[in-house]
């Protein structure tokens, strides 16, 4: 089924306004197209500069650059009002519990949604649920439920899997059963335009009509079906009454129209998964331009798969994970760290080694910002100097640059993560090394790098609410996957200590491998022993992210 558009009466875009998104379609300013609107736009923009106001302390505003499927090309990001971004993400079908393929997607998005607002953008962020959909309809008939109910059972337990992995909520979420009179009337606009026609209940788009159909993905129009319809209702399934019967809207007329609805037919970026470009997106462009010649979406974004064994992972191929399945075993800010380990583009291959080594990495990360904080709680941070030494100072603006720099050429997370060692590695000289302990200025040096780590890391959506809480967490997880509880890890590092003390060497060191097999590795201080998860020995041949 391809998507129709709605009518093109222009509008100011609601991102022009502080609106607030629980305000409705119908309260959005309709205005007439002409000099007077330009002028006004032109004064909104000029009361608003782009002026870097959320760039954090120290860092210089960065010119980002994103690549643009549609010109297959990275392309310097040049929003169509100044300060202000809008953006349309295609969301879920909410018939089931979203896989880490949607994981991939939505926090690509999240990450660009960040950095957009630590760049100082204004952004309006819309992500629609589909909650009317054959999927939808056949999974309700097989669990005897009516469709609009279970599909808003899943939408929520979607968004519950977005606040696990911090992402950002949108402006906006907007579903398909509230906007069917806005689909109605782009239905109207296109066939009213000669670009669509009715028979026998069905609206059928004609393809042919459009010689650039598939610009966007590739594929020529021969290659396609000449007409797609909007469904007519079948008996037992929801439908609503049109001008042409009652019936539903098929699968891409919903996000043509919500677009248009909320952000205008014209706006910045439009994003989704790679699986999206046809025969979604290039419908969508067909429609839209249908409906308005005007329609243009500067760039389309979109998101490489989430595969194992090289084979895309999806709900039809029955080779998926579900979100929950994989944070019942590992920290939602692992897989988040994992997803975003690889550059959103390419594809990202699933594997327990992966997943095991993204753990080890954030524990890391928390585990030297929780010691940086307990070496700082002696001291009042509001009496410490503003100055810290020439080498620390070159470290946090190396490592602010590299942020910089990497995230505005389109989102190079990996570089990013990369680059967080040097600034760690210091922090641990400052306290666990004697030359570190005696450093001039060192507390100073400490509250400069963390904070300088914090900044950052909460850009990239992986601050926690507490380091303590989430090294906790990830401990606890640790111990479920190796099967073991803190009792048992205590026992045989009580095992050991005994057998250190015998002088039985052997058999220490059998119960250390036995543990670290199981991810559990075992540090000896003159504290005592404690431990820590690791990757598991045993998954060691695979590649992993290097720490």
């Amino acid at each position: 089924m391809v998507a129709l558009l709605r009518y093109c009466k222009p509008f100011m875009h609601p991102y022009f306004f502080p609106l607030s998104p629980s305000k409705t379609l119908l309260r959005f300013p309709i205005l007439p197209l002409n000099s007077t609107i330009n002028k006004r736009v032109r004064a909104i923009c000029s009361k608003h500069p782009i002026n870097g106001e959320n760039t954090k302390e120290g860092e210089t505003k960065k010119e980002l650059w994103l690549y643009n499927t549609m010109s297959r090309q990275r392309e310097l990001f040049k929003p169509k009002l100044e300060g202000k971004v809008g953006m349309y993400v295609c969301g879920v079908t909410a018939y089931d519990f979203s896989h880490i393929g949607h994981a991939r997607a939505y926090v690509t998005f999240d990450v660009l949604h960040r950095y957009l607002k630590h760049q100082g953008y204004e952004v309006f962020y819309v992500r629609n649920f589909t909650d009317v959909d054959d999927k939808i309809i056949a999974r309700a008939n097989e669990l005897g439920e009516d469709p609009i109910s279970l599909s808003r059972r899943f939408c929520n337990e979607f968004l519950q899997d977005m606040a696990y992995l911090h992402c950002l909520p949108p402006s906006v979420e907007p579903r398909v059963s509230d906007h069917i009179p806005q689909i109605i009337d782009m239905i109207k606009q296109i066939i009213d335009n000669g670009f669509a026609y009715s028979v026998d209940g069905d609206v059928y788009f004609s393809v042919e009509k459009f010689p650039s159909y598939g610009r966007l993905s590739g594929r020529k129009l021969e290659d396609n079906r000449a007409g797609e319809r909007v469904a007519s209702a079948k008996e037992g399934e929801p439908y609503w009454e049109s001008p042409w019967g009652p019936g539903r809207p098929g699968w891409h007329i919903e996000c043509s129209a919500m677009s248009a609805a909320y952000l205008g037919y014209s706006f910045d970026i439009h994003g989704g998964g790679m699986d999206l470009m046809f025969p979604h997106h290039e419908n969508e462009i067909v429609q839209s331009c249908a409906a308005c010649r005007e329609s243009n979406i500067s760039y389309w974004v979109h998101n490489g798969f989430v595969t194992i064994n090289s084979e895309k992972m999806s709900k039809s191929l029955g080779n998926f994970f579900t979100i929950r399945q994989v944070i019942e075993l590992y920290h939602p800010l692992a897989l988040r760290l994992f997803l975003m380990s690889t550059h959103y583009r390419s594809p990202v291959n699933y594997s327990d080694v992966l997943l095991e080594s993204a753990s080890e990495r954030i524990f890391y990360i928390y585990q030297t910002l929780q010691d940086c904080e307990d070496a700082l709680i002696q001291h009042d941070r509001a009496n410490l100097k503003e100055t810290v030494p020439q080498d620390i100072a070159s470290c946090i603006s190396d490592f602010q640059n590299s942020f910089l720099i990497s995230m505005s050429d389109d989102l190079h997370t990996p570089v990013v993560l990369a680059a967080i060692s040097d600034p760690l590695k210091t922090i641990n000289d400052f306290i666990h090394t004697r030359k570190g302990k005696k450093r001039e200025l060192r507390i100073e040096s400490l509250a400069a790098l963390e904070k300088t780590i914090r900044n950052v890391l909460a850009t990239l959506g992986l601050m926690p609410t507490s380091y303590l809480e989430a090294l906790h967490e990830l401990k606890e997880m640790a111990l479920k996957r190796a099967k073991l509880s803190e009792a048992e890890v205590r026992q045989k590092i009580e095992a050991r200590d005994t057998a250190r003390k015998n002088k039985e060497y052997e058999k220490s060191d059998e119960i250390r491998k036995e543990l670290a097999a199981l991810g559990i590795t075992l540090m000896d201080s003159p504290q005592g022993t404690s431990w820590r998860p690791a990757l598991p020995t045993s998954l060691q041949q695979e590649p992993a992210i290097a720490n």
